[in-house]
C-alpha cells in the first residue's frame, strides 16, 4: 500500500535513537483514578514496539486545559496507570527543573515528559517551544490523530524540525478514513446524527458531494422535517436553520445524494425514561404539545435495506436520545446492522465521535466495526473536508 506519510515501517534501526512520541493520553479522571483508559490504550502499540525496537521513548501529551502549570493538571498522575495498562515501567520526568533528566535514560526506556501545555508556546507553535522538544529528540512520531486538527508545536511543528513519522494508532486511523471517504467503495452512506444541525452544518454541506446516501438522524432530523413543512411539535429544532436544511436538499438534488429523514417516529409529551405518553406515530402526526425523541421501527428498516445495498459507511452520531431507553431503540438496532454487515464482509464501517463511540459500546459491537475512531473534534474537521494540519506535517 503506497502512503502519502512515512510509518514506523519506515524507520530502520533506532537502537539507542530518542524518540519523541506524540500520544493523546488525556484521559478522563476522578478522585485521582482514571475512569476511562480507552487512550492509554491505543498508545500501547507504537510505545511498546518503539522500546522493543531498542528506542528510547520519550512520550509527549496534554493534559486538560491549564492556564498555568499546576499539580492537578501535570502528567506525572498518568505515569503509574499508563504504566500498567502497558505492561511496563513508565518514568516521569520533569525536565522543567533539576529533577531526573532524560540523560539516565537508556535503550528500551520510556519516559513521559511535562503536559506539554504548561509550556506557553505549546499552543501557539512557538518556534521558541518546538526547538526546545526537538532538542530533546532525534526523530519525531505522531500517533495522537485526536489531537492533530491543532496546529500546536508538538502536534505538527516538530514535524517539521526532526524526522517525521506516523505511529501504529495514527496509521491505522487514516487509512481507515481513506477507505471511507479518500478512495472507498460507492455506494457510500453516511450517518449524521446528534441534536443540533448548527453543530454539523460544514459535516452535512461536504458530505453531500461525496456520499450516495446521508442519513440524518438526532434532534437535527426536526430541521430538516420542518423544512419540508412537517410541524414537529414541542421537538429540538432549528427553525432558523430551516433555509440551510433547503440548500443541503438542492445540494443533494445536483449531486445524486438521497437524504434520508425518517416517516415515522417516536414521541412523548416528556423527556423522561419509559414515559406514559409515548407513542409511535407518523411524521405528519406529532402533536403540538409532543416531542420526536427517536425514529420509529419502520424508518430503522427502511435504513437497514439502504445500508445492505451500501459497501462503505461513516458513522457520526445517534439516531435519537440514546442515553434514554427507551429513545436508544433505532441506534441500537442500527449499531447491530452495520455489525452483521461488517462481520459478514459487505460493509466497510468506520464510525467516530463521542456519542457515537459510547452507542457502539452500549450496544456492545465498538469491537465489530471497521474502525471506531475515538477522535471527536478531529473525525469531525475530516468529515468536513478540511486539512488537519498534523497530518498535513506528516504528509509533507
Amino acid at each position: 500500500m503506497t502512503r502519502a506519510f512515512k510509518t514506523l515501517d519506515d524507520m530502520g534501526d533506532i537502537t539507542g535513537k530518542r524518540v519523541l512520541v506524540r500520544e493523546d493520553l488525556n484521559v478522563p479522571m476522578a478522585d485521582g483514578a482514571v475512569t476511562d483508559d480507552n487512550r492509554f490504550r491505543a498508545a500501547v502499540q507504537t510505545v511498546a514496539e518503539l522500546a522493543d525496537r531498542g528506542a528510547i521513548v520519550l512520550i509527549l501529551a496534554h493534559f486538560g486545559r491549564p492556564k498555568v502549570p499546576s499539580p492537578e493538571l501535570s502528567t506525572a498522575q498518568l505515569a503509574r496507570p499508563f504504566s500498567q495498562v502497558l505492561g511496563r515501567e513508565v518514568r516521569y520526568i520533569d525536565w522543567e527543573g533539576d529533577a531526573e533528566s532524560t540523560a539516565t535514560l537508556q535503550p528500551g526506556d520510556i519516559a513521559l515528559l511535562e503536559n506539554t501545555r504548561f509550556f506557553g508556546g505549546e499552543e501557539k507553535n512557538d518556534p521558541a517551544t518546538i526547538d526546545r522538544f526537538a532538542a530533546l529528540g532525534d526523530l519525531y512520531v505522531n500517533d495522537a490523530f485526536s489531537a492533530a486538527h491543532r496546529a500546536h508545536a508538538s502536534t505538527e511543528g516538530l514535524a517539521h524540525r526532526l524526522p517525521a513519522f506516523a505511529g501504529r494508532q495514527m496509521e491505522a486511523e487514516l487509512d481507515a478514513l481513506d477507505k471511507a471517504l479518500g478512495n472507498p467503495d460507492h455506494p457510500v452512506a453516511a450517518v449524521v446524527g446528534g441534536a443540533k444541525v448548527s453543530t454539523k452544518l460544514d459535516v452535512l454541506k461536504a458530505m453531500v458531494g461525496k456520499v450516495d446516501h446521508l442519513i440524518i438522524g438526532g434532534g437535527m432530523a426536526n430541521t430538516f422535517l420542518a423544512a419540508r413543512g412537517v410541524d414537529v411539535g414541542k421537538s429540538l429544532c432549528e427553525h432558523e436553520l430551516t433555509g440551510t436544511a433547503e440548500e443541503i436538499f438542492d445540494a443533494a438534488d445536483k449531486a445524486n445524494c438521497t437524504i434520508h429523514l425518517p416517516y415515522d417516529v417516536v414521541v412523548s409529551k416528556e423527556f423522561a425514561a419509559n414515559p406514559p405518553s409515548l407513542r409511535t406515530c407518523n411524521v405528519h402526526e406529532v402533536a403540538a404539545d409532543e416531542m420526536i425523541l427517536d425514529i420509529g421501527p419502520a424508518a430503522s428498516e427502511a435504513l437497514a435495506d439502504v445500508l445492505k445495498n451500501c459497501r462503505t459507511l461513516v458513522w457520526n452520531g445517534p439516531l435519537g436520545a440514546f442515553e434514554t431507553k427507551p429513545f436508544d431503540t433505532a441506534t441500537m438496532a442500527l449499531a447491530h446492522t452495520v455489525a452483521a454487515l461488517t462481520k459478514e464482509g459487505s460493509l466497510v464501517s468506520v464510525a467516530g465521535g463521542g456519542d457515537t463511540v459510547a452507542a457502539l459500546n452500549q450496544a456492545g459491537v465498538a469491537g465489530d466495526m471497521t474502525f471506531v475512531s475515538t477522535a471527536g473534534g478531529a473525525f469531525l474537521e475530516w468529515m468536513e473536508g478540511k486539512e488537519l494540519p498534523g497530518v498535513a506535517a506528516l504528509t509533507r
